[in-house]
């Protein structure tokens, strides 16, 4: 017998699809996200069939064909439309939704539209009958919940989020569904039988990130190493063959966000705007800045401010384990099948991306990190820092600013046995702090966190210098 699949995190998403769905107004919610992440799995799993319209958009399909879907889509829910004619136009379509819902007797009208940026094909229409459909109907009752998904972030953003039509506003709730945290991917294998250990977990993460799908290929039964040699190091791997389907999929001019984050990948650390325009395809100008925030809107991207620095001095760093994998191993990359991984395991290239991945990962469960130092409920502020006068550049990934007039210093260590601070390191740790101290002039309390995989040895260094140890189990909280 088949499982039924079970909904796995999601909290705050559920609470918002909760919030609408007892709205007493009408409501208008678009869900975005990255290809594969479980957008449409959660509405459906959420709803249980509960709509009162839903279909889904045929990808590179005519006016025609995403007409004649609709109509097909619509005997489903009025078997009365059976020998009738599909609309003519998506105004015709949108009066057969509404006729649709007038008839249902339920509290909320629950509209369900998936892929919309499929059905706006050239000259149809499509945006102005939603448009419509809206601002002449739907906004005007109490009962109606309106839901767009899709994965094509340039149109959700452009089109919908910042449309200066007659849709300026009228979102009323939006949702970027981010991939799974370590703890959410943790659940979601176990719920599949596997019996996998934290640090196993954590180098699948690395790899691959939270995306449910990716996940869903896993097969429990083989290690995390034959994992990842079967997906990515295999010929017809599914995600060594991902990577491009997944930026054209995403974004209309795929190749400028493409190639900015390959300079990110050169840079794990994170470039200045002028920078990274010098190292891609982009130009200075608003081009830059739609490729930059389409790209941070759909978590490919995060953009920091460095401590003390104002605005213009903005960081970006690739948030991205799978594409910094896949750029790392896989593109150009002649070996395959098995063992592929294994191979690589320990040598220098490795080495490097693990302690970047590893960043990448804490720089992205900030929260988790905050719970365990106890300040879940202290204001705080993350950013980077790097020194402009000492050489080499003293240079912090993680600082946690906090209101109670202390910073934690995070240092993010990857190692495969207890992480031990020598005296090298001490010393350059020490001078870290004091540059930073001198540089900002800040009279915040500093406190040096380690973050480290399987913890901290403790030794005289370590005990004069560290205020606060972590292992990656915070990590999964």
């Amino acid at each position: 017998m088949l499982q039924e699949p079970i909904l796995i995190g999601r909290k705050q998403e559920i609470e918002t699809l909760k919030r609408v769905q007892d709205s007493y107004k009408s409501e208008f919610l678009i869900l975005y996200g990255r290809r594969r992440v479980g957008k449409t799995f959660l509405v459906n799993q959420f709803f249980d069939g509960q709509f009162t319209f839903r279909m889904t958009a045929l990808a590179n399909a005519t006016t025609k064909q995403q007409l004649l879907n609709f109509h097909t889509a619509m005997m489903g829910f009025d078997p009365g439309l059976a020998g009738s004619s599909p609309p003519s136009g998506w105004f015709e379509a949108f009066q057969l939704v509404i006729k649709l819902a007038e008839k249902d007797k339920r509290a909320k009208k629950v509209i369900f539209f998936d892929e919309l940026p499929w059905f706006d094909t050239h000259g149809a229409d499509f945006l102005s009958a939603l448009e419509h459909f809206w601002n002449s109907w739907a906004s005007l009752r109490n009962d109606v919940l309106l839901i767009s998904c899709g994965s094509a972030a340039s149109w959700m953003i452009n089109k919908l989020i910042r449309n200066r039509g007659g849709l300026h506003n009228r979102i009323t709730e939006r949702v970027l569904l981010q991939p799974f945290t370590l703890s959410e991917t943790e659940a979601f294998l176990q719920a599949k039988g596997a019996e996998y250990d934290r640090y196993q977990l954590l180098e699948l993460y690395m790899a691959m990130g939270g995306v449910p799908f990716y996940l869903e290929n896993i097969q429990v039964n083989r290690s995390v190493a034959q994992n990842i040699d079967r997906m990515f190091f295999s010929p017809t791997g599914l995600l060594r063959l991902e990577y491009d389907t997944l930026y054209q999929s995403l974004f209309k001019q795929s190749g400028k966000h493409i190639s900015v984050v390959e300079a990110l990948a050169q840079q794990p650390r994170g470039m200045l705007r002028k920078e990274l325009i010098s190292k891609s395809v982009l130009s200075e100008g608003g081009a830059a800045s739609i490729v930059l925030n389409e790209l941070e809107h759909s978590g490919f991207i995060q953009r920091y401010v460095p401590f003390g620095k104002k605005k213009r001095y903005v960081i970006h760093r690739l948030a991205d384990p799978y594409s910094l994998f896949y750029l790392t191993f896989v593109k150009d990359s002649k070996a395959q099948g098995e063992g592929a991984w294994l191979a690589r395991l320990n040598n220098p290239q490795w080495r490097a991306w693990s302690g970047h991945a590893f960043e990448y990962i804490c720089m992205n469960h900030v929260s988790a990190i905050k719970k365990h130092l106890g300040i879940s409920g202290v204001y705080t502020e993350v950013s980077p820092w790097r020194s402009q006068q000492t050489e080499p550049a003293a240079q912090i990934d993680l600082l946690i600013d906090r209101n109670d007039r202390v910073i934690n210093i995070c240092e993010m260590k990857f190692s495969i046995a207890p992480y031990s601070i020598t005296k090298t390191y001490a010393e350059q740790l020490t001078n870290k702090l004091t540059a930073f101290r001198m540089e900002t002039n800040t009279r915040k309390t500093l406190f040096l966190t380690m973050i480290t995989t399987f913890g901290l040895q403790q030794n005289q260094y370590s005990l004069r210098l560290v205020k606060d140890a972590l292992d990656m189990n915070a990590l999964f909280d």
